[in-house]
């Protein structure tokens, strides 16, 4: 039987607070360097959308988050250059530890941004899930 398509899953949190969003400026990386995005990975094998997602946010922000308290508010199918993808966009209000930049070689700057007044240089599909999350519209496409 031949191999199927496949999509490649990812996990995005929306953290917000006071009408902000956290969002990290990826560097060093190869893709989007210089461009604000939120905490966010790929989804590996045999983990729900919630568990790989609460695993990328320990390992890049640092915060506990119980799979459980994530709530999915978006979710976008996007074509990129090579490949397609199911983004999982997440929120919560409840987690532990301090958040913190776990990765300072993939990411050089970590801070709050008015969720109405994102930096030009936010990555465009982010900026789209997160307009998207403020018009509570739970599925997106991107791309095609």
């Amino acid at each position: 039987m031949a191999d199927r398509f496949t999509y490649i899953g990812s996990g995005y949190l929306f953290l917000v607070r006071d009408g902000k969003i956290l969002l990290q400026r990826r560097c060093n990386t190869g893709f989007m360097d210089g461009f604000y995005g939120v905490p966010a990975g790929h989804l590996e094998g045999n983990e729900t959308a919630r568990e790989g997602a609460a695993r990328e946010f320990r390992e890049e922000i640092g915060i506990e988050v119980n799979p459980g308290d994530l709530t999915v508010v978006h979710v976008m199918h996007r074509k990129a250059e090579k490949d397609e993808r199911i983004d999982f966009f997440m929120t919560t209000d409840t987690y532990e530890g301090a958040i913190q930049n776990m990765e300072p070689e993939k990411c050089d700057e970590l801070g709050w941004f008015p969720l109405e007044n994102l930096p030009e240089n936010t990555i465009e599909y982010v900026r789209v899930a997160i307009d998207a999350f403020l018009r509570k519209e739970f599925y997106s496409e991107y791309g095609w």
